[in-house]
């Protein structure tokens, strides 16, 4: 048996899925003015691109002998992955996030924010209505404060 530690479940198909991410990071890299002098605008953006995907391999290569996770199959392997990366607490944030998206095209930055903050304090801070009521409107001033008044930048 092998001393090498055992990959956690999931483990390689992140690492895969990151090294496809970095392939695309690359590209929209290279979209930005191409490669034509070591000092052009896409220059830095493709030298991170491929540390990237340079990282990726070495890490996936490093990682090829390391004994497969303690998992019975695919189904088990992708159900150990969620209940050890995905806590309750973790998706319902991640609904609020996604929720926040689609209020902002409607409510506009500010009313959106104000609320994805509120319900986002109320949720983590398990019901403090009052501190969390106080928290969202200092916050939601300085966001308005920086953004609009210090960057004086429309805020839709």
């Amino acid at each position: 048996m092998s001393n090498e530690p055992r990959l956690k479940a999931g483990e390689r198909a992140f690492n895969v899925l990151l090294l496809l991410l970095s392939l695309g990071v690359l590209y929209e890299a290279y979209q930005i003015a191409g490669f034509d002098l070591p000092n052009s605008p896409g220059a830095f953006p493709i030298l991170l691109g491929l540390i990237m995907i340079a990282s990726m391999i070495a890490i996936l290569w490093g990682q090829r002998q390391h004994p497969k996770p303690d998992t019975q199959g695919a189904l088990d392997e992708t159900r150990q992955f969620l209940h050890e990366h995905f806590p309750l607490a973790i998706v319902v944030f991640l609904a609020m996030a996604i929720a926040y998206l689609f209020l902002l095209e409607f409510l506009g930055f500010i009313p959106a924010t104000a609320i994805f903050l509120f319900v986002a304090q109320v949720y983590l801070r398990h019901g403090r209505l009052l501190a969390s009521l106080i928290i969202t409107a200092v916050a939601t001033g300085i966001i308005y404060a920086l953004f609009k008044l210090l960057f004086q930048v429309y805020l839709p």
